[in-house]
């Protein structure tokens, strides 16, 4: 599970106030998920992608990211779609990825957008669109996803679906990087350095 996937588990178990003791926890998130709580589909299908506190069953994430997905929370359409990205506990299926990429986008969740973004921009399921791939990072990073704001500054560095701008690629490899996106970090230092 990424970091922003542990933030949001910890962040809702608090918010739900669940207590410490993981049994506890997954046995209220199952009484929740059972009674159409889709929130808490999405965290208990977190813990079993990750093992967090259960045993990992990717099968059982996948279940449960489904369930809260069509009970419409978008975290679990993000996360379903990762899985599809993926083939975990799925077969891989980058059409469906494609579709929940875009629910989860739509709904404002920021990671859907960078992920629909490469979609877009490697043709994976859809047609190959840099501008619609610019547009989604653009979603993305604006939403405060550092992997967005890398993607965004590799297409200005190079002038990709964009006219070349090396000013506005080091703008955002410095936000990816304040952000914590590695990639951004040795982006951002290459440019300031003067390397090419």
């Amino acid at each position: 599970m990424n970091s922003i996937g542990k933030f949001l588990l910890f962040f809702a178990i608090g918010a739900l106030n669940l207590p410490v003791a993981h049994a506890q926890a997954v046995q209220d998130l199952e009484t929740r998920c059972a009674r159409r709580d889709a929130v808490a589909c999405t965290i208990l299908g977190m813990m079993y992608d990750d093992g967090e506190g259960v045993r990992q069953d990717k099968f059982k994430a996948v279940e449960l990211f489904t369930k809260a997905c069509d009970g419409g929370e978008a975290t679990g359409c993000f996360n379903l779609g990762v899985m599809y990205d993926n083939g975990e506990g799925v077969r891989q299926d980058k059409s469906k990825a494609v579709e929940l990429y875009t629910k989860a986008c739509d709904r404002g969740i920021a990671p859907g957008c960078s992920n629909l973004g490469v979609m877009y921009e490697r043709g994976e399921s859809v047609r190959q669109d840099k501008f619609k791939a610019l547009e989604l990072y653009t979603k993305a990073c604006n939403g405060g996803n550092a992997k967005g704001c890398t993607n965004l500054g590799m297409m200005y560095q190079i002038g990709e679906g964009v006219r070349l701008d090396r000013n506005r690629a080091m703008e955002l490899f410095g936000k990816a990087c304040d952000l914590r996106e590695e990639q951004g970090c040795k982006e951002y230092a290459r440019m300031k350095s003067g390397a090419r």
